[in-house]
C-alpha cells in the first residue's frame, strides 16, 4: 500500500513539474499511449521526408507507443502529440566554416501533419527543403504556439494565412529565402510573445531579402516580448520606431541589417519602458554618422549592440544615461577619439567591445571603477602607453583582448593579480620587459595565451612548471625562449595549438615532443635554428594536423608522415636526397594531406610518378628551389584539386594540365627547361589567376584561345586567398607566392588582387593575338624578351585593369595604339627595344612614364626629347630584319629608279655619239696622266 501511495505521489509531482523537469516528463509520457490516428499521421509524415542519416529509425511501422519515439512529446494525460522537435542542430567545422551535418531532413512536409490536432510546438529548423515554399496548410494548425522554420531551405513568399495562427507565441522564419512583403495578417497573432523573421545564411538557394513597407501589423501584438526581424529590408518602413515603441511588453528588439532611417518627427516621445536588449548592428541608415539621441532615453537597457554601422567622430557622452547597461558593443565602427570618461562610470558594465575603431591615446586610470567587468575587447585601435595600475582592480576579468595596438611597458606587472583570466590576447603591441615565474603564478584558469610579436623575454628556472595547466593555445613568437627547446612546455598536457616561431631556439626537437600532447592539432616551430635529422617518423603525433618546421636547419632524408596530417611545411631546410620513399610510402590508411611545401631544400632526382596515392585531398604542392630534374610526372594529373604547381622540369608542357587540373589557380613553372609550344589545353584553366612560364625555351605562337581564361576576363576586387588553419584568431595563407611583377620580385597572397601572365624570356614568335585584349581583369602582362612581331593590338586599351605591361626586346613595329592612353591604372610600362614608330599617344598616363620606357624605337613626342612637329615627314617604315610589309617600300623604289636614270644619262650618249665617246676617253687619258705624275 505504501509503495502504491509513493507511485501515485511521484506521478502527481511529475504532472505538476513536467514543464520544469525533463526526467519527469519522459517518465510521465511512458505511462500513456499515443492516439492511433496520430501515430499513423507521423508515419505518413516520415514517409515523405528525406532522411539520409536515418534519424527517424525509432519511428517503426508497428504498434509501438509513438509517445516514446525520439523527438516526440505527448500530453501525459490524453496521449495527444503536443511537440515535434525535428531541428537539425548538428554541425561540424571545416576550414573555419560551420557545415551542417548530413543528418538534415529534406523532401517535403506532408499534410498528414494536420491530423495532430493538439500540436502546439513544431520545430523544423536547420534542415533543407530544397527551395520549396512554406506549406500554407501549416497555417490552419490553430493550436500552434511555437513554429520554427528557420534555416530550412524554404523560398518564395511567406503565406499570408500565417496570420490565422492567433495563439502563436513564437514564430521563427529566419535564414530562409523569401519574396514578397511581410503579410499584415501576422498582426492577427494577438497573443504572440516571440517573433523572429531574421535572415541569414542560405544553403543552396538565392537570397531574396524580405522587406516591409510598414509595420502597422505589429501594433496589435500587444503581448509581444521578443521581436526578431534581422535581415528584413525596412528601408521603406518610415513608421518603424513609433510602431515598435508602442509595444508595452517588448523586452528584446533585434533589427540587424535592416537599413533603418530616422525620418520621424524629432519631438516624438520614446516609451520603450520595458526594453532591455537592443541590437541594431549593420542597420544604420540614419543619414548621420552619430548614434541617434533617442537611444540614450532607453534607461532600462542592459544590452546595446551597434557594431558595423560606420559611426564616426567621438563616442557621445549621452551614453552615460544608460546607467544599467551590462553589455555594450560599439565595435567595427569609425570612432576616432579617446575612450570617453563617461564609459568608466558605467559600474554595471560586464562586457565592453570597442575593437576595430580608430581610438587613440591611453586607457584612463578610471577603468579601475569597472569592477564588474568580465570581458574587455579593445583590439585593432591606436591605443598606446602602459596599462594603468588600476586595471588590476578588475579581479573578475576573464577575457582581455587588446591585440594590434601600441601599448608598451610590461603588462604582467599589472595583470599578475587577475586570477580569473581565461583568455589573454595581447599580441602585436610594443610590450617589453622581463616576464618571470612570479608574474604568471596566478594564471591557473588560463586556457588561451596568444602573446606573440612583442619585445618580451621569459626568464624562468629549469624546473619551472607553469600554473596554467589547463592551457590549450600557446602562441609565443619572439619571446626569446632559446637557445634550448623549452622543457616546461612538456607539462601542458591539454595543449591543442603550440606556436613558438622566431625564438632563437638552436637545438634539436626533443623525442618526447610528438607524444606529449594527446590533444594537439597545430605545431609551429618555424624560423628558428632547429637542427638535426628527422630520421624518426612523424607518425607518432596522434592528432596533429598542422606541422610547420620551415626556415630551420633540419637535414637528412624526408620523414614519413602521419596519415591524419593536413598541412606540412618543411621548406627552407637542408633535407636532401630523393623524395621517392616519402611520396610513395605505403599507406596503412588514406592520407589526408592538403598542403605540402618542400621548397628550398637540397632534394634531387626525378619526381616519382606515384601521386595517385594522394589524390583524395592534396591541393597545394610546392617543390621550387631544389635540384629536381626530368619530366613532369603524369600522376600529378590525378590530383583534381591541385591549386599551385611550382617546380623545375624539362620536356614539353603536358597536355593533361588543362584537361585535369581544372581548379588550378597558380601555374608557376618559371626558370625551367620546358620547350615546344604552349598547348591550347592551358586555356581550359578557368580558375587560373597566375600563369608564369617565364625563362624557358618555349617556341611557337601565343594561343589565340587565351581569351578563355575566365578569371581574367572580369574585374575581381575580392581579397581572395586560400586560407588554412582558422583558429584562435590566427589564419594561415598557403598561397604566399613569389612573383616577378612590375620588374621586381614580391610575395603576393591576395589572389583577387593578382591576375598575371608572364611568358618572358622564351622564343615565342608571331603576332600578339588580338584575343588577349578580352582579358579586362588582367593586372600584369609580361611578354618581354621573345621574338614577337607585328603590331600591338589596336584594342589594347580594353584591358582596363592593367597595372603593368612589359613588351621589351621583341620585334614589334607600327604605331602605339591610341587606345593605350585609356589604361588609367597602368603604373609600369616598357616598350623599349622594338621597331615601333610615330608619335606616342597623348594621355596623362603615357606621358607620366620615364623616357626609358620607349627608347630603342623610332618614336617621338613626350616623354621623349624628340619632337613631332610634322608627322607627315616621318617615314612609314620599319626594320628589314622582320621582313617586308604588304605595302610598297617607296625608298627602295625611288633608289632603283634613280640608279637606272643616272646610268642611261651617262652611258646612253656614249653609245650613240662618236664625238662624245672621243671626248670622254680623251678626258680619261688626261686624268690618268696627271695621277701618275702626281703619284711619282
Amino acid at each position: 500500500m505504501g509503495l502504491c501511495k509513493n507511485t501515485i505521489l511521484f506521478i502527481l509531482i511529475c504532472s505538476l513539474t513536467s514543464s520544469l523537469n525533463p526526467l519527469c516528463k519522459c517518465k510521465a509520457s511512458d505511462q500513456v499511449l499515443c492516439i492511433p490516428s496520430e501515430r499513423q499521421a507521423l508515419l505518413n509524415f516520415k514517409q515523405h521526408l528525406h532522411d539520409p542519416s536515418n534519424r527517424l529509425a525509432t519511428w517503426p511501422d508497428d504498434n509501438t507507443n509513438c509517445c516514446s519515439w525520439i523527438s516526440v512529446s505527448c500530453n501525459h494525460e490524453t496521449g495527444h502529440i503536443l511537440e515535434l522537435h525535428l531541428s537539425c542542430s548538428i554541425t561540424y567545422s571545416y576550414r573555419g566554416y560551420d557545415v551542417s551535418d548530413i543528418s538534415r531532413f529534406g523532401g517535403e512536409i506532408n499534410p498528414s501533419i494536420l491530423q495532430l490536432k493538439e500540436l502546439s510546438y513544431l520545430d523544423l529548423s536547420s534542415n533543407y527543403f530544397g527551395g520549396l515554399q512554406i506549406p500554407s496548410f501549416l497555417c490552419s494548425m490553430k493550436r500552434l504556439t511555437y513554429l520554427n522554420l528557420s534555416y530550412a531551405g524554404f523560398s518564395g513568399s511567406i503565406p499570408h494565412q500565417i496570420g490565422n495562427l492567433s495563439g502563436l507565441l513564437h514564430l521563427d522564419l529566419g535564414g530562409n529565402s523569401f519574396t514578397g512583403k511581410i503579410p499584415h495578417q501576422i498582426g492577427n497573432l494577438s497573443n504572440l510573445l516571440y517573433l523572429d523573421l531574421s535572415g541569414g545564411y542560405q544553403y543552396d538557394v538565392d537570397v531574396i531579402s524580405m522587406y516591409g513597407e510598414n509595420l502597422q501589423w505589429i501594433s496589435s501584438l500587444s503581448s509581444l516580448q521578443y521581436l526578431q526581424l534581422s535581415f528584413v529590408n525596412l528601408s521603406n518602413a518610415f513608421d518603424w520606431l513609433p510602431v515598435l515603441q508602442s509595444l508595452p511588453s517588448l523586452t528584446e528588439l533585434h533589427l540587424q541589417a535592416c537599413a533603418l532611417h530616422h525620418n520621424f518627427h524629432p519631438a516624438i516621445a520614446i516609451n520603450f519602458s520595458s526594453l532591455t536588449i537592443l541590437d541594431l548592428s549593420f542597420s544604420f541608415d540614419f543619414g548621420s554618422p552619430s548614434i541617434p539621441n533617442w537611444i540614450f532615453q532607453l534607461k532600462n537597457l542592459v544590452s546595446l549592440k551597434l557594431r558595423y554601422n560606420h559611426l564616426q567622430g567621438s563616442i557621445p557622452n549621452g551614453i552615460h544615461n544608460l546607467s544599467l547597461i551590462e553589455d555594450l558593443d560599439l565595435s567595427h565602427n569609425l570612432f576616432n577619439s579617446s575612450i570617453p570618461d563617461c564609459l568608466y562610470n558605467l559600474n554595471h558594465l560586464k562586457s565592453l567591445d570597442l575593437s576595430i575603431n580608430n581610438l587613440h591615446v591611453t586607457i584612463s586610470h578610471a577603468i579601475g571603477n569597472l569592477t564588474s567587468m568580465v570581458n574587455v575587447a579593445l583590439s585593432q585601435n591606436q591605443l598606446e602607453g602602459p596599462f594603468p595600475n588600476s586595471l588590476g582592480n578588475l579581479t573578475s576579468l576573464k577575457y582581455l583582448q587588446v591585440w594590434s595596438n601600441k601599448f608598451d611597458g610590461n603588462p604582467f606587472d599589472v595583470l599578475q593579480s587577475l586570477s580569473e583570466l581565461e583568455d589573454l590576447h595581447i599580441r602585436d603591441n610594443l610590450f617589453h620587459g622581463i616576464v618571470n615565474e612570479h608574474h604568471l603564478a596566478n594564471f591557473t584558469k588560463l586556457y588561451s595565451f596568444p602573446v606573440s610579436r612583442n619585445i618580451l623575454t621569459l626568464k624562468v628556472g629549469p624546473n619551472w612548471k607553469p600554473s596554467f595547466q589547463k592551457l590549450t593555445y600557446l602562441h609565443m613568437a619572439l619571446w626569446h625562449l632559446g637557445p634550448h627547446f623549452p622543457s616546461w612546455i612538456r607539462s601542458l598536457k591539454h595543449l591543442k595549438g603550440l606556436s613558438i616561431p622566431n625564438n632563437n631556439i638552436s637545438d634539436s626537437i626533443p623525442t618526447w615532443l610528438w607524444g606529449a600532447f594527446p590533444n594537439a592539432s597545430d605545431f609551429d616551430f618555424s624560423n628558428n635554428d632547429i637542427h638535426g635529422e628527422l630520421s624518426y617518423t612523424l607518425k607518432n603525433p596522434i592528432n596533429v594536423h598542422t606541422i610547420d618546421l620551415s626556415s630551420n636547419r633540419l637535414s637528412g632524408p624526408l620523414p614519413r608522415i602521419s596519415p591524419i596530417a593536413e598541412y606540412l611545411d618543411l621548406s627552407h631546410n637542408w633535407f636532401f636526397g630523393s623524395i621517392a620513399s616519402f611520396s610513395c610510402q605505403e599507406k596503412e590508411e588514406p592520407m589526408t594531406l592538403e598542403y605540402l611545401n618542400l621548397a628550398s631544400n637540397n632534394l634531387s632526382g626525378e619526381i616519382p610518378d606515384c601521386w595517385k596515392m594522394w589524390s583524395n585531398n592534396l591541393m597545394i604542392v610546392r617543390f621550387d628551389n631544389n635540384h629536381f630534374n626530368g619530366k613532369l610526372p603524369t600522376s600529378l594529373g590525378s590530383l583534381p584539386w591541385l591549386y599551385s604547381l611550382e617546380n623545375q622540369f624539362s620536356g614539353i608542357i603536358p597536355l593533361w594540365v588543362g584537361d585535369i587540373l581544372l581548379n588550378l589557380k597558380i601555374f608557376l613553372l618559371r626558370s625551367n627547361q620546358f620547350n615546344g609550344k604552349i598547348p591550347n589545353q592551358i586555356c581550359s584553366l578557368n580558375s587560373l589567376h597566375v600563369l608564369d612560364l617565364a625563362q624557358n625555351n618555349l617556341t611557337g605562337q601565343l594561343p589565340k584561345c587565351i581569351n578563355q581564361l575566365s578569371v581574367m576576363l572580369v574585374k575581381n576586387t575580392t581579397l581572395e586567398s586560400i586560407i588554412y588553419g582558422e583558429g584562435n584568431g590566427s589564419a594561415r595563407s598557403v598561397t604566399d607566392v613569389l612573383l616577378e611583377l612590375k620588374g621586381r620580385e614580391d610575395v603576393y597572397n591576395m589572389l583577387g588582387l593578382v591576375t598575371s601572365i608572364n611568358l618572358s624570356g622564351n622564343k615565342l614568335c608571331g603576332e600578339i593575338p588580338s584575343e588577349i585584349t578580352s582579358l579586362k581583369g588582367l593586372h600584369f602582362l609580361n611578354l618581354s624578351n621573345n621574338l614577337l612581331s607585328g603590331k600591338i593590338p589596336q584594342n589594347i586599351g580594353n584591358m582596363e585593369w592593367l597595372e603593368s605591361m612589359d613588351l621589351l626586346e621583341n620585334q614589334l613595329y607600327g604605331e602605339i595604339p591610341s587606345s593605350m592612353s585609356n589604361l588609367n591604372f597602368l603604373s609600369n610600362l616598357n616598350l623599349s627595344s622594338n621597331n615601333l614608330m610615330g608619335k606616342i599617344p597623348t594621355g596623362t598616363q603615357l606621358q607620366s612614364f620615364e623616357a626609358s620606357s620607349f627608347v630603342g624605337n623610332n618614336l617621338c613626342g613626350p616623354p621623349l626629347p624628340k619632337n613631332c612637329d610634322d608627322l607627315q615627314n616621318i617615314p612609314n617604315r620599319h626594320d628589314d630584319k622582320e621582313g617586308k610589309t604588304n605595302g610598297v617600300n617607296w625608298f627602295y623604289v625611288s633608289m632603283s629608279l634613280g640608279f637606272v636614270l643616272g646610268f642611261w644619262i651617262v652611258v646612253g650618249p656614249l653609245l650613240y655619239s662618236r664625238s662624245w665617246r672621243y671626248t670622254y676617253f680623251q678626258f680619261i687619258d688626261c686624268m690618268w696622266y696627271k695621277l701618275r705624275y702626281y703619284w711619282w
